[in-house]
């Protein structure tokens, strides 16, 4: 049995977790902003000496290597992705994604249009000239375009005009002149309704394509170069995996803590709730997922940094609310957030030149960290220099102690996310299990999760996205335009033709990853819309569904469930996606038993707390690594591992079950 790698890069820290059946290892790097091939490596290294074996021997005896990484979101956050050209339908000039002067995506020169039609059925009224089609592309390129996007109007119905242009530039410059500038459809990226959204979606891939191509490839060579035999697959944001040719820059934007959303699910199914709140607080951001009724959320039009999409996307709401957030005042008003000290210069304590106040450095300074057992000791915390960045940015501005500044930031920071975590759980909190991961996560769950029945921090919490990567299968989905009425008597011969396409081309592209017809598991995903146009509602189905009528008499009630409403005419589905997955070995926790051992045995010391009032608290220090099966502590208390701390707040139980999960719940009043 094989060595399986799942990875996962933040903004600070970059995570591992690392399988051999059922042994696991979960391991913490630093993340190297100016070049992520490093700690992605330094992260493969740290997996192979966890299991006492060189990196060399642990890729070579290899199954599997996932990675999710932070480059897209983080090159579309800091405006710093490829130059631009994007070719529009004439007229449509003003929908490109400009954003402001200071932000932008796209200058306004690099927007030209292409005189063409489309009807909206499909039908090519115009083709675009050979001449105007070259005399705009070279425009672009000698404006320094990068690369060029084509997105035209209805090309969701037809792509032929799309790809005439395409076919035009690239007959004209071939790749050994036209260089390395490659050319987007948007018809290839999204075959989705909601043509302002699909010009988005499509620059917005051109946009990071070039950045992540590069970490994507030096990646797979250094992985080969290193014994390697396998493919690496790339985590993307509709919970499966691929391999980077068959990758979509726009994939991958949140795909890790997208993937978090289905290790919540399991951990979840554990304890049989319906539903289910993932939480995510790492160095950067904190970031919230639900499930309800083993279905995780996803977005049919997300939001990406500001720009409107019509690539549907498991959901995720990020917070500017993480470890390295930084505290400030502003007009006398206390605020955390959403700016991060990130890995660099990273918070005061970390001693690497930052001198902002930031949540990790009020925590330090409450004594909810140990300075000399941070990361396990692999990292020593500044408390001298935590106090001095509280005390000039809060404590003196606000004329108050620094232990009571450090508090008022984790009181704020903590108040800021427990109301979006009230509003997500809605009328079912007493009824949800909230998975509690990422690094800090642990820390603030009992504070930030009132109302909410039970919390889970499992022993793997502080790589938990990392974890969840290693709960994917790999897969593509396939998106193609649909307008048939969802009743028993509608008509699916165009919707079964459509999925009898998307199944050849899905069985082609699923051999390049390594895997027979026979081993493929189907999906259809349906996007109906109800009477009202801005109504959309996701189901998801059987690929054969039409050809029940029962089948399809249920999804209806759901399909008016889901859009609110009872009567009136059938759904329509718009969009018809078919997902093609292989299912690849994933780590289950088994079931364990205690030995017997002592509570106070995991005692391994006492610290003071600062909670208020003038003055600490003395609360007991237990070693997680320590407690077992049957184990309970009543807060307050701390619980230590190398990788993260459980705050056991004042009225709170801790519970150690079977597979090893800290369940957190209020005492009995």
């Amino acid at each position: 049995m094989g060595y399986t790698a799942d990875i996962d890069t933040g903004g600070t820290f970059t995570d591992g977790f690392f399988t051999r059946g059922g042994e696991f290892h979960a391991v913490k790097t630093a993340t190297t902003p100016h070049d992520l091939t490093l700690c992605f490596m330094e992260c493969l290294k740290a997996g192979a000496q966890a299991f006492g074996v060189a990196l060399g021997d642990f890729l070579e005896h290899a199954d599997l290597i996932r990675f999710s990484n932070t480059i897209g979101t983080n090159t579309i956050i800091e405006r710093n992705g490829s130059r631009v050209g994007l070719l529009l339908t004439q007229g449509n000039e003003s929908l490109a994604p400009l954003g402001d002067q200071k932000h932008t995506l796209l200058l306004p020169e690099m927007v030209l249009g292409l005189s063409e039609e489309v009807s909206v059925d499909g039908a090519i009224v115009r083709a675009p000239e050979a001449s105007a089609i070259m005399a705009a592309a070279q425009t672009l390129i000698d404006r320094g375009a990068r690369c060029l996007v084509v997105a035209l109007a209805n090309s969701e119905a037809n792509p032929a005009n799309e790809q005439l242009v395409r076919e035009t530039i690239k007959r004209e410059y071939p790749r050994d002149y036209l260089g390395s500038v490659p050319v987007f459809l948007a018809s290839d990226i999204s075959a989705r309704s909601g043509y302002a959204e699909r010009i988005n979606t499509a620059v917005l891939n051109a946009y990071i394509h070039s950045k992540l191509t590069r970490l994507l490839y030096k990646s797979g060579e250094d992985l080969r170069r290193n014994r390697y035999r396998g493919h690496l697959f790339i985590g993307h944001n509709n919970g499966a995996a691929a391999r980077v040719a068959k990758t979509r820059a726009i994939n991958t934007y949140n795909s890790g803590p997208a993937a978090g959303l289905l290790g919540a699910r399991e951990i979840g199914a554990l304890y049989g709730a319906r539903q289910i709140i993932s939480g995510d607080m790492g160095g950067t951001s904190y970031d919230l997922g639900l499930i309800r009724d083993g279905e995780p959320g996803f977005s049919l039009r997300p939001d990406v940094e500001g720009f409107r999409c019509n690539l549907p996307m498991l959901s995720i709401l990020a917070l500017g609310a993480g470890g390295g957030s930084i505290a400030t005042l502003v007009d006398g008003e206390l605020r955390v957030g959403p700016r991060s000290a990130g890995a660099l210069p990273g918070p005061a304590c970390f001693d690497l030149g930052g001198a902002d106040a930031t949540v990790t450095d009020a925590n330090l300074v409450l004594g909810l960290l140990d300075s000399d057992f941070f990361l396990g000791g692999a990292k020593k915390l500044n408390l001298v220099k935590a106090r001095a960045a509280i005390e000039n940015k809060i404590a003196k501005p606000l004329n108050i102690s620094v232990e009571d500044a450090a508090l008022r930031i984790v009181n704020v920071v903590d108040a800021n996310v427990a109301c979006e975590i009230a509003r997500l759980a809605g009328n079912e909190a007493q009824n949800t299990l909230m998975v509690v991961y990422g690094g800090a996560g642990p820390l603030h769950c009992c504070s930030m999760a009132q109302g909410i029945g039970k919390l889970v921090v499992t022993p793997y919490s502080a790589v938990f996205s990392a974890y969840s990567s290693s709960l994917m299968d790999v897969g593509h989905i396939y998106y193609r335009r649909s307008s048939a009425a969802l009743s028993a008597d509608g008509d699916f011969t165009g919707m079964a033709q459509a999925i009898s396409e998307m199944r050849v081309r899905a069985e082609q592209d699923m051999r390049g990853e390594g895997f027979a017809p026979e081993n493929l598991y189907w999906t259809v995903e349906l996007i109906v819309q109800g009477s009202d146009p801005e109504s959309e509602a996701r189901l998801t189905a059987a690929a054969d569904f039409f050809r029940a009528p029962q089948a399809v008499a249920r999804l209806a009630v759901q399909a008016k469930e889901a859009l609110g409403e009872k009567n009136g005419q059938s759904p329509v589905i718009t969009s018809i996606g078919l997902f093609a997955r292989a299912g690849v070995p994933h780590f289950k926790m088994a079931a364990q038993t205690g030995s017997g051992r002592k509570l106070q045995d995991a005692q391994k010391s006492q610290r003071d707390i600062y909670l208020g009032a003038g003055h600490a608290v003395k609360v007991p220090v237990y070693d997680r690594d320590r407690l077992e099966c049957g184990h309970q502590i009543d807060g307050p208390a701390l619980v230590e591992s190398v990788q993260t701390t459980i705050w056991v707040a004042q009225g709170w139980r801790l519970t150690v079950d079977q597979y090893q999960n800290a369940v957190l719940e209020r005492m009995p009043s």
